[in-house]
């Protein structure tokens, strides 16, 4: 079999016309997310020479990222992409310079936790916005290559953007790493709100109908994210905790580029799952992916030097795509009218509350225990992550109400 014909579901993707620019703008709006965590991370270090600081700003960032997700999403869903990314993106631009100023100024610290939630709360999920729009043009079976791809994308990113993040603040300044993620996620969320075409149609609420404000929040979307927040704390771990670990072992430079790792190890795990055609509803891939990403993570236990991370770090990484397509999947699934985008963001959000926990524990495990100790709590969440997917099989598994419900596609 030729390559061009093992690869042509994913080019048969981009004869969707506009799939192209749609999702290479929301490539480029992904930079934030590997780069202003860490970039918060090296910032904050650098004026404080605190890693448990460090962590609990970078966590307010995400943290306010998580709750601000949704709610862009809802507006999206009801006003279009493209007039509500111009608004966000303008605020973020401002408060994340302001946040940066504040840093290097020696403000008061209070600031820079509130300037760092400012500037993630005035960011949208852009990983959702593309999904919602791959998710209005494909067929179900298109949308699992799709979001397969979208994953690969993300991890694209993360490959690049720690060691981009890293080198900048190390061999620059701490605020050039910090303040390139703000200027690529500005230029891809602009670039992407202008593709006015291939936006997903409008949800307007019928006035009939009473609100039901949490009505998004199915069993299936509860247990996905639930999972998703363990499945966060291990990333947030991780980068506080390998940054420690570098520094510890004279190599700090270096730390961007042993998180990419990871993240090609996902890379490769995701470019093969979107080409599988796996058996098993979508509930089941998910459950077991998810018992895989948690005893995958268990080599972090053993983590001595620099070259058994690298190793360790790229086997985990193998887990980390399946179970964030076959979760996004699930819930994309089963999703109720009107609200696919902010669905979509919910998942993401709950992936970010994790990344603001294992921050702020990692953080103050490493001031407290070192580096090589802290990989506990990475490793821990990971465990937790596949106990909380097998524990909620049963809930995902029921068959949701058909009034809350377009269609249930885990079947087919």
């Amino acid at each position: 079999m030729s390559p061009r014909t093992l690869l042509d579901p994913y080019l048969r993707l981009f004869a969707v016309p506009g799939s192209a620019s749609f999702s290479l703008a929301a490539w480029i709006g992904r930079f934030p997310a590997p780069m202003l965590g860490l970039g918060a991370v090296l910032l904050v270090e650098d004026a404080s020479d605190s890693y448990g600081l460090a962590g609990a700003v970078s966590g307010a960032l995400a943290l306010s990222y998580a709750v601000a997700g949704p709610l862009w999403a809802r507006l999206m869903d009801r006003r279009g992409q493209g007039t509500v990314l111009r608004v966000a993106m303008a605020a973020f631009l401002l408060t994340g310079v302001a946040f940066v100023a504040a840093v290097e100024g020696g403000a008061p610290r209070w600031s820079w936790f509130l300037l760092a939630a400012a500037t993630g709360f005035s960011s949208p999920n852009i990983g959702s916005l593309v999904r919602a729009r791959w998710s209005a043009v494909l067929d179900p079976d298109g949308r699992q290559t799709a979001y397969a791809f979208e994953a690969v994308a993300d991890e694209v990113v993360f490959v690049l953007g720690p060691p981009l993040v890293t080198l900048l603040a190390t061999l620059i300044a701490p605020p050039i790493g910090f303040l390139t993620g703000i200027v690529l996620g500005v230029a891809g969320a602009l670039w992407l709100a202008d593709q006015r075409a291939t936006e997903p149609p409008l949800h307007v609420a019928d006035p009939a109908i009473p609100k039901r404000r949490w009505s998004v929040l199915t069993p299936t979307l509860f247990v996905v994210v639930v999972t998703y927040i363990a499945v966060g704390a291990v990333f947030g771990g991780i980068d506080v905790v390998v940054i420690g670990f570098a520094e510890e072992e004279g190599a700090q430079a270096f730390s961007g580029l042993v998180l990419a790792v990871f993240a090609f190890g996902s890379l490769l795990a995701g470019l093969v799952y979107g080409l599988a055609r796996l058996p098993g509803t979508l509930a089941t891939r998910f459950v077991c992916s998810a018992l895989a990403f948690g005893l995958a993570a268990q080599l972090l236990w053993g983590v001595s030097s620099l070259p058994v991370l690298v190793a360790c770090g790229f086997l985990a990484g193998l887990t980390i795509a399946p179970v964030l397509v076959s979760g996004t999947s699930l819930v994309e699934s089963r999703v109720a009218p009107g609200v696919l985008t902010e669905s979509l963001a919910w998942t993401i959000s709950g992936l970010t509350i994790g990344v603001t926990a294992g921050s702020a524990l990692s953080g103050a495990a490493v001031d407290a225990w070192g580096a090589e100790a802290a990989f506990a709590v990475p490793a821990g969440a990971a465990a937790i992550a596949g106990l909380l997917a097998l524990g909620g099989s049963v809930l995902i598994r029921e068959r949701p109400a058909p009034t809350e419900l377009v269609e249930d596609r885990t079947t087919g």
